[in-house]
């Protein structure tokens, strides 16, 4: 059991290189919010102990993300290839992964975090319109209207969502570099952190990621 983690933040890509690498490699693409939706949909006791906090308002505990993790990859072949997206946060999720990783024979090989300037996650992020009645998505620079404003759909009017703001969005930034940067050490330290450059085209970063993993 292989398994590889994509780190970064928001705006950096990791939801594309994920679905590139789907295709391109054998890896099951596995997200926090795909494992803790699949494990509250099926009613597991760690499911139900998961939505007892969610339903409350509360963040899930490391230690009930970690049993969903296990609950998770257990269901397929000790062959498996895995490819974490979203986990692990913190460096007791991380310790956890190791922890699971002895019990079930599996290993970590690789952790590639996604390196992008702030300057560009700004431009990226802020730049996102959404059509108020179809829901199609925009990008002032990288994929514009025909007509500014207006949705060439249906005509709808584009708006900025406020979590896109470029307040709100700094303030994420921030929270996950508090949350990261230790991570980032621990991994490197392991000697399995890759940092790769995304602050180009899609195409440039999957390269580079899947040049690592055919290697």
């Amino acid at each position: 059991m292989k398994s590889i983690i994509l780190l970064g933040g928001p705006g950096v890509g990791k939801g594309t290189l994920a679905d590139f690498l789907k295709k391109q490699t054998d890896y099951i693409h596995v997200s926090t919010g795909d494992m803790l939706r699949a494990a509250i949909q099926s009613g597991s006791p760690v499911g139900l102990e998961a939505k007892s906090f969610m339903e409350t308002g509360r963040l899930v505990p490391d230690s009930v993300v970690l049993r969903i993790v296990e609950e998770r990859i257990s269901q397929d072949s000790t062959g498996a290839r895995f490819m974490f997206d979203g986990f692990p946060r913190t460096i007791e999720q991380a310790e956890g992964l190791d922890a699971i990783f002895k019990r079930l024979g599996g290993s970590l090989n690789h952790v590639f975090n996604l390196v992008v300037e702030r300057p560009v996650l700004l431009r990226r992020l802020t730049g996102r319109r959404v059509c108020k009645t179809c829901g199609a998505v925009y990008h002032v620079t990288s994929r514009p209207p025909k007509q500014e404003g207006v949705c060439d759909v249906d005509a709808g009017e584009l708006y900025q969502r406020t979590d896109d703001s470029e307040a709100t969005i700094l303030n994420r930034l921030e929270v996950y570099e508090k949350q990261t940067v230790p991570l980032i050490s621990f991994y490197r330290k392991k000697g399995l952190l890759r940092d790769i450059d995304a602050g180009g085209k899609a195409e440039e970063t999957d390269a580079l990621v899947l040049k690592v993993l055919t290697a």
